[in-house]
Protein backbone atom coordinates (compact mmCIF):
# COMPACT_ATOMS: atom_id res chain seq x y z
CA UNK A 1 0.00 0.00 0.00
CA UNK A 2 1.56 3.56 -0.76
CA UNK A 3 1.69 5.89 1.49
CA UNK A 4 -0.85 8.69 0.21
CA UNK A 5 -3.46 5.96 0.33
CA UNK A 6 -2.51 5.13 3.50
CA UNK A 7 -2.86 8.24 4.72
CA UNK A 8 -6.22 9.10 2.89
CA UNK A 9 -7.57 6.09 4.96
CA UNK A 10 -6.38 7.29 8.09
CA UNK A 11 -8.00 11.28 7.75
CA UNK A 12 -11.07 9.17 6.73
CA UNK A 13 -11.45 6.79 9.44
CA UNK A 14 -10.16 9.30 11.98
CA UNK A 15 -12.80 12.13 10.27
CA UNK A 16 -15.73 9.32 10.53
CA UNK A 17 -14.52 8.32 13.67
CA UNK A 18 -14.15 11.64 15.38
CA UNK A 19 -17.61 12.93 13.83
CA UNK A 20 -19.66 10.02 15.21
CA UNK A 21 -18.20 11.24 18.58
CA UNK A 22 -18.70 14.99 18.09
CA UNK A 23 -22.07 15.86 16.20
CA UNK A 24 -23.68 14.35 19.81
CA UNK A 25 -21.25 16.65 21.73
CA UNK A 26 -22.57 19.85 19.48
CA UNK A 27 -26.34 19.07 18.83
CA UNK A 28 -27.30 18.11 22.78
CA UNK A 29 -27.05 20.57 25.26
CA UNK A 30 -29.57 19.71 28.26
CA UNK A 31 -28.62 16.18 29.86
CA UNK A 32 -30.53 13.18 28.47
CA UNK A 33 -33.62 12.66 30.74
CA UNK A 34 -34.92 10.24 28.42
CA UNK A 35 -34.48 6.41 30.12
CA UNK A 36 -34.86 4.34 26.88
CA UNK A 37 -32.18 6.59 25.13
CA UNK A 38 -30.07 6.60 28.27
CA UNK A 39 -30.36 3.08 28.30
CA UNK A 40 -29.70 2.77 24.38
CA UNK A 41 -26.81 5.23 24.76
CA UNK A 42 -25.22 2.96 27.87
CA UNK A 43 -25.65 -0.80 26.38
CA UNK A 44 -24.51 0.64 22.94
CA UNK A 45 -20.50 -0.38 23.28
CA UNK A 46 -20.92 -3.46 24.41
CA UNK A 47 -23.68 -4.06 21.51
CA UNK A 48 -20.97 -3.00 18.72
CA UNK A 49 -17.94 -5.23 20.37
CA UNK A 50 -19.99 -8.31 20.96
CA UNK A 51 -21.21 -7.51 17.06
CA UNK A 52 -17.67 -7.40 16.16
CA UNK A 53 -15.52 -10.22 18.23
CA UNK A 54 -18.68 -13.09 18.29
CA UNK A 55 -18.28 -14.09 14.31
CA UNK A 56 -14.19 -14.23 14.69
CA UNK A 57 -14.43 -16.06 17.56
CA UNK A 58 -15.95 -19.12 15.99
CA UNK A 59 -14.37 -19.40 13.27
CA UNK A 60 -10.36 -18.00 14.52
CA UNK A 61 -9.89 -21.67 15.35
CA UNK A 62 -9.74 -24.42 12.54
CA UNK A 63 -12.38 -26.72 14.79
CA UNK A 64 -15.67 -24.84 15.37
CA UNK A 65 -16.23 -26.93 18.27
CA UNK A 66 -12.89 -26.04 20.32
CA UNK A 67 -13.93 -22.74 19.34
CA UNK A 68 -17.46 -22.96 20.96
CA UNK A 69 -16.32 -24.69 23.74
CA UNK A 70 -14.08 -22.03 24.57
CA UNK A 71 -16.99 -19.62 24.02
CA UNK A 72 -18.93 -21.41 26.37
CA UNK A 73 -16.11 -21.28 28.85
CA UNK A 74 -15.72 -17.32 28.54
CA UNK A 75 -19.40 -16.58 29.01
CA UNK A 76 -19.99 -18.77 31.71
CA UNK A 77 -17.00 -17.11 33.37
CA UNK A 78 -18.09 -13.59 32.73
CA UNK A 79 -21.77 -14.62 33.85
CA UNK A 80 -20.30 -15.24 37.16
CA UNK A 81 -18.38 -11.74 37.59
CA UNK A 82 -14.78 -13.52 36.90
CA UNK A 83 -11.95 -10.96 35.59
CA UNK A 84 -11.11 -10.40 32.00
CA UNK A 85 -7.88 -11.78 32.49
CA UNK A 86 -9.64 -15.17 33.69
CA UNK A 87 -12.10 -15.28 31.90
CA UNK A 88 -9.54 -14.67 28.20
CA UNK A 89 -7.18 -16.93 29.74
CA UNK A 90 -9.32 -19.96 30.63
CA UNK A 91 -11.21 -19.96 27.30
CA UNK A 92 -7.52 -19.83 25.50
CA UNK A 93 -6.88 -23.08 27.25
CA UNK A 94 -10.20 -24.22 26.80
CA UNK A 95 -9.59 -24.05 22.74
CA UNK A 96 -5.93 -25.51 23.47
CA UNK A 97 -7.09 -28.43 25.31
CA UNK A 98 -10.06 -29.68 23.05
CA UNK A 99 -7.56 -29.05 19.77
CA UNK A 100 -5.22 -30.95 21.33
CA UNK A 101 -7.63 -33.46 22.45
CA UNK A 102 -9.16 -33.09 18.90
CA UNK A 103 -5.27 -34.13 17.66
CA UNK A 104 -4.72 -37.08 19.54
CA UNK A 105 -8.09 -38.77 19.04
CA UNK A 106 -8.47 -38.33 15.23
Amino acid sequence: MENTQFFTYLLIMAGSTYLIRAIPFACIKKKIKNQYIQSFLYYMPYTVLTAMTFPTALYVTDSILAAALGLAVAVLLAIRKKGLTVVAAAACCTVLIVQLMLQYFA
